[in-house]
């Protein structure tokens, strides 16, 4: 099991596309893939788990990833948190 600590930056933020993309980015993994953000846990291939989630820009946020391509899977749902 492997997590990293982002700080958001997405595109849009106050909006529900990113989070879909989101899920959509984190279901192309197998390995179980979690959310941490101030005090939920939430599976980040759950898009209505997700979308109780109000991920706003400058928030830190905790990904954990645990399974045979957690580390490609943090790489990617880092990046797509943090580059915009």
């Amino acid at each position: 099991m492997k997590s990293c600590e982002v700080e958001i930056n997405v595109k849009n933020d106050k909006d529900a596309r990113p989070i879909a993309f989101l899920v959509q980015t984190a279901s192309q993994f197998e390995s179980k893939i979690y959310i941490d953000y101030e005090d939920k846990h939430v599976n980040a291939k759950s898009i209505m788990g997700m979308m109780t989630l109000t991920l706003t820009n400058g928030n830190k946020a905790v990904i954990t990833a645990e399974g045979n391509d957690e580390n490609e899977a943090l790489a990617k749902l880092e990046e797509f948190l943090t580059k915009g």
